[in-house]
This record gives C-alpha cells, structure tokens and sequence, in this order.
C-alpha cells in the first residue's frame, strides 16, 4: 500500500519519577539527571509521552494502587523495570519487575539502587534489540517469498506463513508496537512494509482486546495474508508516486479476490482467513468491496483488520503525501461514518499509544 520508508524517531530513554514529597523529588531529579534524563510527576499530573525506561514511585500508600495501574496502562506489558519507596506497611505485592525499599532509605542508597536498575535495564534492552533486529529481518524474509511465491503461481508454505505469525507475535510481544515499527519502517521494502505494520497492528490490538493464543495467532496470520492478492497487481500501480487513475483503482481493487482466489485454489486456509483475504475492503454500509457487505456480513475478523489497515495506511508515508499523524489518523477514522467499527475503533485507541495517563490524586 504504502511506498517510501516512514522513519519514527527513536525515543531518548529516561527515568520516570512519581512522587508526592516535593523537596525529596527535587534531590532524586537531581541525582538520577547525572546518569540519564529524569520527568517528574506530582500526584495527580499526568504521565509524560513515551515509554520510560524506569520508573521510581515514592507515593503515599493510598495514591499507590491507582498510580500502579495507570503505569501499567502505560507500558502495555513492556519490561520496565519499577523501584516503590514504600510508607509504613504499604507494601505493593512482589512483581518480577519491582523492587521496593522503604522511603527511609538513605538517598545515596536509593541512588544507587536506581542506577543499578538503569543499567540492568540498558542492557536487556539492548539484548531485546538485537532480538528486535533479527526477527524483523525474519518475518520480512518470509513476506518477500510469501509474495515472490504467489507471484509466480507456486503455492505458499504453510510452515512459512505459520512462522512469519509467531515471528510478529514475538515481536510485538517483547518489543511493544511501536519498537516494530521503528525497525520495519527502517528500510522502504514497499508493500512488505504495509503487510508487517498490519500484522503488528493486529497483534497489539489482539492482545490490547484480550484474545487468546488461538485466536490472537489466527488474528496475526490473516493480517500477514490480507494483502497477497496484490502479488498479482503491476508493479508500476503499486508503486505509482501518485495517485491511481479510475482504471488503476479498477485493477487495485481487485487484489482482495485474487488474493482470496489464490488461497482457495491451494487449500488448506481456514474460512476466517480467506473472509479476512477477501473483505478487509468492506464496510459496514455495504459502500466496499468487492462483495458490498454490509452489517452483521462483516465478520468480527475482517472489521478489527479493517481498522488495523485503515490506521496503518493513515500514517505510512507515500511519495505523495506526509503521513498523518496518530491522533489525525484517528480522527479521520472517527469520522468515517459506516466504514469502520465503532466499538473495535475505541477500543483500539490504546494501541496507538497517545496521550497521557493521569496518576492518582
């Protein structure tokens, strides 16, 4: 769908400080500053953009249930590390990524302790890059000859296809949504790109609904078919730097069939996959296509990567526009009246990772 690379800004790595002592804030700023960039909140502020890369809570016990759960909003499952400075008997119960000390601690200690965490933390993450780097370089290994294979009329490996799911699954898992589309949209791989940030898209947005591991794969393998079908399409329509003339958007249009076509004629694809192939281009007042479903013929599926293309094709950049940003492409998609789920397009904003959290007050 896309052309050209979208290049996302890595973010610089900082400590989040929650604290409700003003004067103790001050000093923990002052020290963890030395070592790393340091945001603070107040009770009550909301948490900066971002995923920080620790986070020190030195909270009174009542503001501390609630401060935990709008970071854990916020990092999604991400592995970052949590240092709580603990008041009386309000201690947060054991996590494998928290440590408490009591707010007594002596400050050096507490320092210390924090810079320990930011190079433990600096470390895995490097490691969970690595681990980053090789699975894009996998999953896009196995989208070019998913592609290549169709293209010349050989069937698809289900192994293959099986693979490149649990790859993104992995992926997106670990690294978080946004970590893969920074190492995706590294390099313009064109159409490979648009089928991968799909694919991390759904994956995130499954686990963001609560699917489970049959379904969220399921999920994941049928944003990585969606687009096949334009295999089929000439190259110079899919990377045309413009926009498609009326017998151009003639020929796009019908790479949902052909892809769906495509599987049938091998086999071995679940209904549910081959709906998605076909009738990720419906809308729910029956205006897509190439069917004109409408309503409740628009399987549960096809609408959450309905909303997963939408967005993605949003904010990827081509030769002839700026991508949107987040909040724009949500906005445009709100107001896609009929197209578009309303229920799954709420429930997917968390996915996009925008705006801030407020902590307790």
């Amino acid at each position: 769908m896309a052309q050209g690379a979208r290049i996302r800004p890595e973010q610089d790595p900082y400590v989040l400080l929650v604290s409700d002592r003003p004067t103790e804030r001050t000093a923990l700023e002052r020290g963890i500053a030395l070592v790393m960039d340091c945001r603070t909140v107040g009770a009550g502020d909301v948490l900066p953009p971002g995923l920080p890369h620790v986070v020190v809570v030195d909270l009174h016990a009542e503001r501390l249930a609630a401060t935990e759960a709008a970071i854990a909003a916020r990092v999604a499952g991400r592995p970052v590390p949590r240092l709580v400075l603990t008041r009386g008997d309000a201690v947060p119960p054991p996590a494998a990524d928290r440590r408490s000390m009591p707010a007594t601690t002596p400050r050096k200690t507490v320092l210390a302790g924090i810079f320990a965490m930011i190079e433990a933390a600096t470390r895995a993450g490097e490691a969970r890059a690595r681990r980053l780097n090789g699975r894009s370089e996998a999953a896009t290994a196995i989208v070019a000859e998913l592609f290549d294979s169709a293209a010349l009329g050989a069937g698809l490996q289900q192994a293959d296809v099986d693979r490149g799911t649990d790859v993104v699954l992995e992926a997106v898992s670990e690294a978080g949504i946004n970590a893969w589309l920074d190492v995706v949209w590294r390099y313009d791989m064109g159409v490979y790109q648009h089928t991968l940030s799909v694919a991390g898209y759904a994956a995130a947005f499954g686990g963001q609904i609560g699917l489970n591991r049959g379904d969220l794969h399921r999920l994941a393998k049928a944003a990585l078919l969606h687009d096949i079908g334009k295999s089929r399409i000439p190259a110079d329509i899919l990377n045309k730097p413009g926009p498609l003339s009326p017998e151009e958007i003639r020929l796009m249009r019908m790479h949902p069939g052909i892809g769906a076509d495509l599987l049938v004629a091998q086999g071995g694809f679940e209904p549910a996959i081959l709906d998605v192939v076909r009738h990720h281009h419906e809308k729910l007042d029956g205006s897509g296509y190439p069917d004109g479903l409408a309503g409740e013929a628009v399987a549960d599926l096809v609408r959450i990567i309905a909303v997963c293309d939408v967005f993605s094709a949003l904010t990827e950049r081509r030769s002839y526009r700026t991508p949107l940003t987040s909040q724009a492409a949500l906005a445009t998609m709100f107001r896609m009246s009929g197209h578009l789920d309303p229920v799954l397009l709420n429930a997917f904003v968390p996915v996009t990772h925008q705006g801030g959290l407020a902590v307790a007050g």
